[in-house]
């Protein structure tokens, strides 16, 4: 099946490691003029010189930072202002999770940080691109959240809330904006080799008491796969999502994980 996404406009957020980067090299290479979104200006400006150009494409980039909406705001008006982004057919929402932690134990400054990092920024960036998505009567939404949508993770408290509310906010949107040629969909990765997983193998390991190999070994036996994804696996769903193949699917939460979630 080809997935040409020539003459599109994608913007990735989260785009200079794992997940985001696997897919803004996918997006480039299947012809889409990719606009990456992260905190990191010199990782960005290194990862646009290394992005594929097979239809010439020109790539861009935007500065923000998550843990402050504003810089997103300030950053999207600028690019305006500029005249060097008009908008972009699809948006990959992405940014990496809140911290371990127990529900019960966490602050209530833990949950407010981690709403305004995943669902106001997700907000805030479908309010400034929809215009531009009506006007071409075609878009694609498609936020990166966890499985905890379907089956919450133990120790991730702040995170298996916060994902569930960006889930329930986007199939919200599913519902209002299919009219405009608008899609809205949720993939939810497994556990997948990025440095979240490490993070996330490290607590583990700590929080037993073994090694971190030991853990990481634990952690496989309960995919059915029996490994870890590569962030490469989890980008192709993305693109079918994002590509016209997918224009009838919406308001989906599309798990790639293995087979590890027990629930339909």
């Amino acid at each position: 099946m080809l997935l040409d996404l020539t003459d599109k406009i994608a913007l990735v957020a989260g785009s200079t490691q794992g997940i985001g980067l696997a897919t803004a090299h996918l997006f480039a290479k299947s012809g889409a003029t990719v606009v990456l979104l992260a905190r990191n200006e010199k990782k960005l400006k290194e990862i646009i010189l290394e992005l594929p150009v097979p239809k010439n494409q020109k790539h861009s980039y935007l500065v923000a930072d998550f843990s402050s909406p504003k810089t997103l705001q300030d950053a999207l008006s600028d690019a305006n202002k500029a005249t060097t982004f008009e908008g972009a057919h699809i948006l990959i929402n992405n940014t990496g999770g809140p911290p371990p932690n127990k529900a019960h134990k966490a602050s209530l400054q833990s949950f407010r940080d981690a709403f305004e990092q995943h669902l106001i920024c997700n907000q805030i960036l479908v309010q400034a691109l929809f215009p531009f998505m009506k006007k071409e009567e075609f878009g694609r939404i498609i936020n990166i959240i966890s499985t905890s949508v379907k089956q919450p993770i133990e120790n991730l408290g702040v995170s298996n809330t916060i994902r569930a509310a960006v889930a329930n906010w986007a199939k919200t949107l599913s519902f209002e904006l299919a009219r405009y040629g608008i899609t809205v969909n949720n993939v939810l990765p497994g556990t997948t080799s990025t440095s979240r997983l490490d993070a996330i193998i490290q607590n583990k390991a700590k929080s037993s008491t073994i090694s971190e190999d030991e853990a990481a070994h634990k952690m496989k036996e309960s995919i059915p796969a029996n490994r870890f994804a590569k962030a490469e696996e989890i980008a192709n769903a993305i693109l079918f999502l994002a590509s016209d193949k997918a224009s009838y699917i919406n308001g989906i939460n599309l798990p790639v994980d293995g087979g590890r979630t027990r629930n339909l």
